[in-house]
């Protein structure tokens, strides 16, 4: 069972259901339709686990050379491909049936085009072309704007700035990965930046600049009046420091700075989406 629950990720899957919680929770005017907010967590998270787990059936040939993926439950044989296959099949059914059903056809829309982009667009991308990163994030930044819609809101400029926050989010959290782990990525075959330009020169201004994007795009639910101050101060503080962490890494790239901006960008998201929900304005 133990193996089983790993291909779905779960701390992703967690979070992801989490994230589309939030964009649900900003979209609804009044009192929350628990019920439906239910439903669409649980449609996103079984979409997620598909995700995770038939990800693990594409790459289990790379993940068997790395180190830190060679212990996932196909490389080891706790799980054969055939059967993680068909079960993160069924996950990604069940999810996208659970949404068409009980929330919109617009959330199940966008959850199936999350769930189609990363496995046949970013998944076998990232053998050949750095550029997999930018491109992954497109999927990684959906889960609030199918919230958004799960809740009724329309896909207008407050669904694209909770997009344009998740997807600035995702660089520095990503590229930061990709340093601490170049050598594992090598060995697996992966063309992440770390790997085509192990100076890390390319990979730094693309941190801090994605980091000085990110501080910039946050205000934009505060002007759009998605949320008030409390939200603004937030936003500008965890982005002020993401950013001095991101320059830092920039200015000397070690395995200590980069380090500290993924520490850091754990920390964001979360407080910076949790300051949204709190503080969104009726």
């Amino acid at each position: 069972m133990k193996a089983y629950l790993a291909l779905a990720k779960p701390r992703i899957t967690f979070m992801v259901a989490l994230c589309a919680a939030a964009g649900y929770a900003l979209a609804s005017r009044g009192p929350l339709d628990r019920a439906r907010l239910f439903w669409m967590a649980a449609g996103v998270a079984l979409a997620s686990a598909s995700t995770g787990c038939l990800n693990q059936v594409l790459e289990s040939d790379l993940d068997a050379r790395m180190k830190r993926t060679r212990g996932r439950p196909i490389p080891t044989g706790a799980v054969t491909p055939a059967a993680a296959h068909a079960l993160g099949l069924a996950w990604g059914a069940a999810g996208l049936a659970l949404l068409a059903w009980k929330v919109n056809g617009l959330s199940c829309a966008l959850t199936a085009f999350t769930l189609v982009s990363y496995l046949l667009v970013y998944t076998p991308m990232k053998r050949y072309s750095p550029l997999s990163t930018w491109i992954g994030a497109i999927p990684g930044a959906l889960p609030p704007v199918i919230g958004w819609t799960a809740a009724g809101g329309a896909l207008d400029a407050s669904a694209a700035a909770l997009f344009a926050v998740q997807f600035l989010w995702q660089m520095p959290h990503f590229l930061a990965l990709a340093w601490l782990h170049r050598e594992d990525y090598a060995l697996g075959g992966y063309r992440v930046v770390s790997v085509t330009d192990p100076t890390g020169a390319e990979l730094s201004w693309q941190m801090s600049a994605t980091a000085g994007l990110l501080l910039v795009v946050s205000t934009i639910p505060f002007g759009l009046g998605l949320a008030g101050r409390a939200y603004l101060f937030t936003a500008l503080s965890l982005g002020g420091l993401f950013l001095v962490l991101s320059l830092a890494a920039a200015r000397e790239l070690t395995a200590s700075s980069a380090r500290r901006v993924f520490l850091a960008s754990l920390v964001y998201l979360p407080f910076v989406l949790a300051a949204l929900v709190v503080d969104r304005l009726p």
